[in-house]
């Protein structure tokens, strides 16, 4: 599967962005979806994750209120909804798909999108 990822951008602190993902193929419904990031000088660390169904989230505590991650099977697309966004969340965001029920680090991951640079300004 190939991931796009897009909806990045500058946003003031306490503002909101939603991020995107776009999936080829015919499987994505198949896959667990992640978000990722990284801080430059920093390891890509976790998110938020869903379910293949999307019944099923997960975030990091420090997203977890503020962030949303859902899932459009039909679309192929997952999203990062993200609100009261703060400084410590400038970083590049990445989608990610893999196949583990419970997956919280990036070797659990099989494929990746680009990444899309989000930036918040204090």
């Amino acid at each position: 599967v190939q991931l796009q990822a897009s909806g990045g951008g500058l946003v003031q602190a306490g503002g909101s962005l939603r991020l995107s993902c776009a999936a080829s193929g015919r499987t994505f419904s198949s896959y667990v979806m992640a978000w990722f990031r990284q801080s430059p000088g920093t390891e890509r660390e976790f998110v938020a994750r869903v379910a293949r169904s999307g019944g099923v989230t997960y975030y990091a505590d420090s997203v977890k209120g503020r962030f949303t991650i859902s899932r459009d099977n039909a679309k192929n697309t997952v999203y990062l909804q993200m609100n009261s966004l703060k400084p410590e969340d400038t970083a590049v965001y990445y989608c990610a798909a893999g196949n583990y029920l419970v997956a919280f680090t990036t070797a659990q991951y099989d494929y990746w999108g680009q990444g899309t640079l989000v930036t918040v300004s204090s």
